[in-house]
């Protein structure tokens, strides 16, 4: 049976993955190498979903801040440390398998559009072995720099690579939201993401506390 959305695309971190335990265990160990405090997961869980840069940047100023020139080196090491961890902790979220099998099933086309390098997407579904699920896995970089959401530019990319039509947008930030109502997509938020407000007040045009009300939630919307 055929889904009223021929294109569903999904944010990565805090939407379709549990990203938090390794992205904060990165954070943490930028922030030792500068001498600073180590944070807890929940305090940086709210300061992913911006690109590896914000969310370091946000950790640097809560212990202390930093420059750009001291950011620079910072965002290496804390690049290489994830690199090398990148799926030690990390996984789907509660029934996220089942909703990407069910519209899979009814012939709908998949894709990733996350902030996060474009590479590192790459490495961490691979070891999930979840990339063969997606059509095209899109980054924060893969337009260059200063293209990330919430421009709409990687969304309509999106769009253009799955073969245009009707699409919906699901992720957790009002990064997502900005970037899919500029590009002309609803969008579902995820309550259980990595939110920086209540995502009542993301002004998307549905919410889900979890993967098992998305397809309900994707066919109210159509």
């Amino acid at each position: 049976m055929s889904f009223a959305f021929p294109i569903v695309g999904f944010d990565l971190d805090g939407t379709l993955l549990d990203t938090s335990g390794d992205l904060a265990a990165a954070v943490n160990h930028a922030l030792t190498s500068a001498g600073r405090a180590t944070l807890p997961v929940d305090r940086i869980r709210p300061m992913i979903g911006g690109g590896a840069r914000h969310m370091l940047a946000q950790g640097m100023a809560a212990t202390g801040g930093c420059t750009e020139a001291e950011l620079d080196v910072l965002q290496a090491r804390l690049l290489g440390f994830y690199e090398a961890n990148i799926a030690a902790e990390t996984r789907p979220f509660p029934g996220c398998l089942d909703a990407l099998d069910v519209l899979a099933a009814r012939g709908t086309t998949l894709a990733v559009v996350t902030n996060k390098y474009e590479r590192l997407a790459r490495i961490i579904l691979d070891a999930l072995g979840l990339s063969e699920r997606f059509v095209t896995i899109i980054g924060g970089d893969t337009l260059g720099p200063g293209r990330g959401k919430p421009k709409p530019d990687l969304i309509e990319l999106m769009v253009e690579r799955c073969g245009g039509g009707r699409a919906a947008f699901v992720g957790d930030s009002i990064y997502d939201v900005q970037a899919a109502q500029a590009a002309g997509l609803p969008v579902v938020a995820c309550s259980f993401g990595f939110l920086q407000q209540p995502v009542e007040s993301l002004g998307a045009d549905a919410v889900i506390d979890g993967f098992a009300d998305l397809i309900p939630a994707l066919e109210r919307l159509a």
